[in-house]
């Protein structure tokens, strides 16, 4: 009896050892990305420092400091300056498509350009690595000189796919020691693929879902939670024709509730709200939805 069960004790220890190598290789890979994403982090702190000295540069100051660049939110910078300071609208867009295209985790960002005393946005734009993605709006106009802090949100990439491959890579792991590790584990994974960005620069309009706000030239335009969610479904799909019956159900109808007339009063709402920029409207396409439509 002793005899019969060495093979299999053997193979026992043989197929943990091959589940602890995999741990182990899994653990070294995950602590190398995270690694890597801390150098490249640190990287474009600098990056962001060399754009506010360009700025100033172009602004005619060669003196005054760019202060210390702020982390106020994950994956959004503030870039500050010592003094007030004037900038033309393209020049801050080359330069900042120029330096970032040097660092490997910036493929979509939006900048905003804030004012110092009352918060507002004095520009901004969105820059995506398809090009065509791109929203720049008001190109060529030079900024009255004032103090200015400048945000840049960028979108998560580089740090949360290299947390995805060490997820994705513990998998096999997770299996072989149970099932339900294993989904607890996907809806993660799940979860954060499905992010979106909370604000969405649609030319000069600044649609800030997460607040429920619009800023059109300095001024904040509050929406209700179904105004929200009609913006949201025309802003990631601009100049698109959006159908009537895909904005009852993903507005009512997945809610439960199945409504009529109450769609064209929410667009008549919002076509009233988006009226302080002539360069956007809401227009009907007769027998078959509704298009936002952004004049260049």
């Amino acid at each position: 009896m002793p005899d019969s069960r060495n093979p299999l004790s053997g193979k026992r220890r043989y197929l943990w050892g091959l589940v602890l190598l995999l741990f182990i290789s899994v653990t070294c890979a995950a602590f190398s990305m995270t690694g890597s994403d801390d150098f490249d982090i640190a990287r474009r702190e600098v990056l962001l420092r060399r754009i506010g000295h360009e700025l100033l540069l172009q602004s005619g100051d060669d003196t005054s400091r760019v202060l210390p660049v702020k982390k106020i939110a994950e994956n959004e910078y503030q870039i500050s300056f010592e003094n007030d300071l004037t900038f033309r609208t393209d020049s801050l867009v080359n330069t900042t498509r120029r330096l970032l295209a040097n660092d490997p985790l910036a493929r979509d960002y939006v900048v905003n350009v804030i004012t110092c005393g009352d918060a507002s946005v004095a520009y901004g734009y969105a820059i995506s690595k398809n090009k065509k993605d791109d929203i720049v709006p008001c190109r060529g106009r030079k900024q009255p000189r004032a103090c200015y802090m400048i945000n840049i949100k960028f979108k998560p990439t580089g740090i949360m796919t290299a947390k995805n491959g060490y997820l994705l890579g513990s998998l096999p792991f997770l299996a072989f020691v149970g099932f339900v590790l294993l989904r607890s584990a996907k809806p993660r994974r799940a979860l954060t693929g499905g992010q979106c960005n909370d604000i969405l620069t649609l030319g000069a309009v600044l649609f800030d879902a997460k607040n429920r706000k619009l800023i059109i030239n300095g001024r904040t335009i509050d929406l209700t939670g179904t105004e929200t969610r009609v913006m949201r479904i025309f802003a990631l799909s601009p100049n698109e024709t959006i159908a009537r019956s895909r904005l009852q159900k993903e507005i009512w109808e997945d809610e439960g509730v199945i409504v009529g007339r109450s769609l064209d009063m929410f667009i008549s709402k919002l076509r009233k709200k988006l009226e302080p920029d002539p360069n956007i409207n809401i227009v009907v396409i007769r027998g078959k939805g509704y298009k936002l439509e952004i004049s260049s």
